[in-house]
């Protein structure tokens, strides 16, 4: 979905670690969650939209969304990752 290219020059734009793509595991989880209507942003709002894809910064605290194969790399819309 992301291309390998554009994966290995993205960084998260708050500390600037890498980025690795989410396990669809994982992706299916929070989907799970968006359902149930438990998940929400960085900036506390609810996500109502499901993910096709994730970028996890390279500390696995958060989750950068990816929207029909658009990365979308802003500080508050990043999901925060138990552990």
């Amino acid at each position: 979905m992301i291309a390998p290219d554009l994966l290995e020059i993205l960084c998260c734009p708050e500390t600037h670690q890498d980025l690795r793509l989410a396990e669809p595991a994982a992706i299916d989880r929070l989907n799970s969650r968006i359902t149930a209507g438990t998940l929400k942003n960085r900036a506390g709002q609810l996500i109502r939209e499901k993910l096709d894809a994730g970028l996890i910064r390279s500390d696995g605290k958060y989750l950068y969304p990816v929207r029909r194969g658009i990365p979308v790399m802003l500080v508050d819309e990043a999901i925060p990752l138990p552990g």
